[in-house]
C-alpha cells in the first residue's frame, strides 16, 4: 500500500468531462487538472463575441470578500462599459454562478477576479502558477494551452527550444478549468504546465481568472 501511495505521488493526472462535477476532481491528490468541457448557452456567446466586436479595451479586478456559503458576489459595477450591450445580464449572472462555485468547492472566503480581453498573449512561455489554484474560463477566443505531465522537462520551463508543440493541449471556448499550483499543499512540484495562447492578428480573447486568495 505504501509502495502504491509513493508511485501516485511521483505524477498527476488530469481529467475533463461535460458536466460541472468533473471539476470536483481537482481535490483528488494526484490531479493537477480538471475542466468542464461546456458549450456555452447562445445568449452569452453571443454577448461575449460582441462585446470584442466593439474593439474596446477590458481590463478589471475584483477582490471579492464572500461572508456567507449562501451570499451572492458582489459584482455591481463589473464590465459596466457593456451594461447596454444584449446578454450583459446573463453574462454577469454566469460569472456570479463561476464564483459561487468556485467557493463552494473550495471553501474560498476570499476570491480575486480578473476580466480581461486580450489580443496578444499574457504569458507566452509555458510556466507555473504559484498559487493553490486558479480558475479559467475564454468565453471567446482560443483557450489557454496545457501540458501532460512528464511532456516538458520542469528544469527547462520558460525555454522555448524546449517546448514539446506536437504534445501541446487546448481548452476550448467556453471551458471552465480548474489549474492547481505550486501552493496547493502536496502539490509541490506538481503545479499544471500551461502558457497563453497567440491569438491570431486581429483577434481578441475574453478571459476570465479567478484565484483562491484565502
Amino acid at each position: 500500500m505504501l509502495a502504491l501511495k509513493l508511485l501516485q505521488n511521483r505524477t498527476r493526472y488530469q481529467h475533463q468531462g461535460p458536466t460541472p462535477k468533473t471539476l470536483t476532481r481537482i481535490l483528488d491528490d494526484d490531479t493537477n487538472l480538471a475542466v468542464w468541457q461546456r458549450q456555452l448557452p447562445l445568449h452569452i456567446s453571443e454577448f461575449a463575441q460582441l462585446l470584442l466586436s466593439l474593439n474596446e479595451p477590458l481590463a478589471e479586478s475584483l477582490c471579492l470578500e464572500l461572508v456567507s456559503e449562501d451570499a451572492e458576489p458582489d459584482l455591481t459595477g463589473l464590465a459596466s462599459g457593456f451594461r447596454d450591450l444584449e446578454g450583459y445580464e446573463g453574462f454577469i449572472a454566469d460569472l456570479k454562478w463561476l464564483v459561487s462555485a468556485f467557493a463552494c468547492l473550495l471553501g474560498a472566503k476570499r476570491i480575486g477576479l480578473r476580466l480581461r480581453v486580450l489580443d496578444k498573449a499574457m504569458c507566452p512561455r509555458f510556466h507555473v502558477d504559484h498559487v493553490p489554484v486558479r480558475l479559467i474560463t475564454t468565453y471567446a477566443g482560443v483557450g489557454s494551452q496545457w501540458l501532460k505531465e512528464g511532456v516538458m522537462d520542469r528544469q527547462q520551463l520558460g525555454q522555448t527550444n524546449a517546448e514539446p508543440h506536437a504534445q501541446i493541449q487546448q481548452l476550448g471556448s467556453g471551458d471552465v478549468a480548474l489549474l492547481k499550483g505550486e501552493k496547493w499543499h502536496g502539490n509541490e512540484g506538481f503545479g499544471l504546465i500551461h502558457r497563453s495562447p497567440q491569438p491570431a492578428a486581429g483577434q481578441r480573447r475574453l478571459i476570465l481568472t479567478l484565484d483562491w486568495l484565502g
